[in-house]
């Protein structure tokens, strides 16, 4: 068994309250979750511009980690709204 985990850190564009900031983040975790990931925010969560965002996923193989999560990480970096300042990927497996 294998588990996949990318951290992102965003720096967000045209936000100027932690309200606004909900709005952008929010959209954002729900597209990650119908990738069939589990996805947070995990971080900055006092700072209106910034967001660090978690997504993992557990499987048998990793070819289906790594298919998943690229895309996970292609999806959020096409956002035009975010500017994806960092991607950090842990990937645990039977050997941890």
């Amino acid at each position: 068994m294998y588990l996949d985990a990318l951290e992102f850190d965003i720096l967000l564009g045209d936000v100027h309250s932690l309200k606004e900031k909900r709005k952008v983040i929010r959209p954002v975790l729900a597209e990650l979750q119908r990738f069939g990931v589990s996805a947070a925010e995990g971080g900055d969560h006092d700072l209106h511009r910034r967001s660090q965002l978690g997504v993992a996923l557990v499987s048998a193989g990793m070819d289906q980690l790594t298919t998943v999560l690229d895309r996970c990480e292609r999806h959020v970096a096409a956002r035009p709204e975010l500017e994806l300042l960092a991607v950090r990927r842990r990937i645990f497996g039977p050997e941890d």
